[in-house]
């Protein structure tokens, strides 16, 4: 799959993606909801590419087949389905997989659409579960890597300033660790981001940072309330 070296305006939609995509033959792509656009999967199966989504709630299809279900390890249902509605079985002719599966975690139903049926149903429900760890690692890069804009779209640009910003987390991570202080990453992170060149040690600035009541206004800080 090629890379996307470009951005798009907040208003678009996440399904016009799969307008922009090139699916690989024999590739599996796990999808969520947003995705889930009959004809523009049917397009992807008649590629050869195989997709994992989730269903929405309101759904028209008919059982064709049922195939043998795991209840112990969560499969409530594993089914061959034709689509019902008259817009979505034009759109997506061919019979599509469901599988209803119980989280044991959460106790969350949910029912997914794959047109992959030569794997297991616990695979296929592993295989969406995988999605949440993308979606933590985009998370994680928000909250910890400070990357508020790419500077460059293409994809060299985007791997640089990522490999960057790990890079960065990685080191101060290690300085954390080598010093032996308790002070949270995103704060020692805040402390050098404003000490760039201070000629202090930073064992010194990192402590005294640290050991700072929160109580106590700093030292160049007037009160806000002067006792007059």
């Amino acid at each position: 799959m090629s890379f996307l070296p470009w951005t798009t305006p907040g208003k678009f939609h996440d399904v016009n993606v799969l307008d922009i995509l090139a699916p690989e033959p024999g590739a599996i792509y796990v999808m969520d909801r947003a995705y889930l656009d009959f004809e523009r999967l049917y397009l992807m199966h008649q590629i050869g590419a195989f997709f994992l989504t989730r269903a929405k709630k309101n759904l028209r299809a008919h059982r064709v087949y049922s195939a043998h279900k795991d209840r112990e390890g969560g499969v409530l249902a594993d089914q061959t389905i034709a689509l019902d509605g008259p817009a979505s079985r034009r759109r997506y002719p061919a019979h599509l997989r469901r599988i209803r599966y119980r989280d044991p975690a959460s106790g969350k139903t949910l029912v997914f659409l794959t047109n992959r049926a030569d794997l297991d149903a616990l695979t296929v429900c592993d295989l969406y579960k995988s999605r949440w760890q993308v979606e933590l690692f985009f998370k994680w890069i928000k909250q910890h890597l400070r990357i508020k804009r790419f500077f460059g779209t293409s994809e060299n640009a985007v791997k640089s300033q990522l490999w960057v910003a790990v890079s960065v987390y990685v080191l101060v991570a290690t300085i954390r660790k080598q010093l032996g202080i308790e002070t949270p990453l995103y704060a020692i992170l805040q402390i050098l981001s404003v000490l760039p060149f201070e000629q202090v040690p930073l064992y010194e600035v990192l402590t005294k940072s640290e050991s700072r009541s929160a109580d106590r206004p700093l030292p160049d800080q007037l009160p806000l309330f002067a006792q007059i």
